[in-house]
């Protein structure tokens, strides 16, 4: 896992998205997707850009199924920005770098 990417699970993710002070990205993924490793990379540049002001997560939906259940999560991946404890935006699919940059600047 990269550094500043926090995995989280259904256990966790109260604690850490719903109450979380600052803005938060989950990446919905699954090891065995191929769109989910495309977009790491991406998803490590913008913890360098955005790190200090929104925290990353990662959430594996093959390990904890209910979470993606009750958001709705049928495609993978899935970026959803949360604010407050609730949905700002949700990004389906591989997307450009651009794409994600203009959607966490929109809550930021």
């Amino acid at each position: 896992m990269a550094e500043g990417i926090l995995e989280i699970n259904d256990g966790s993710f109260e604690t850490e998205v719903i109450q979380s002070d600052k803005p938060v990205l989950v990446d919905f993924w699954a090891p065995w997707c191929g769109p989910c490793k495309a977009i790491a990379p991406i998803m490590e540049e913008l913890v360098g850009d955005f790190g200090d002001k929104l925290k990353f997560t990662k959430f594996n939906v093959d390990d904890s199924p209910v979470t993606p259940g009750k958001y709705g999560i049928r495609a993978i991946p899935t970026l959803i920005l949360f604010k407050d404890g609730e949905i700002s935006e949700q990004i389906v699919g591989m997307v450009a770098k651009s794409k994600l940059e203009e959607s966490i600047n929109k809550i930021l």
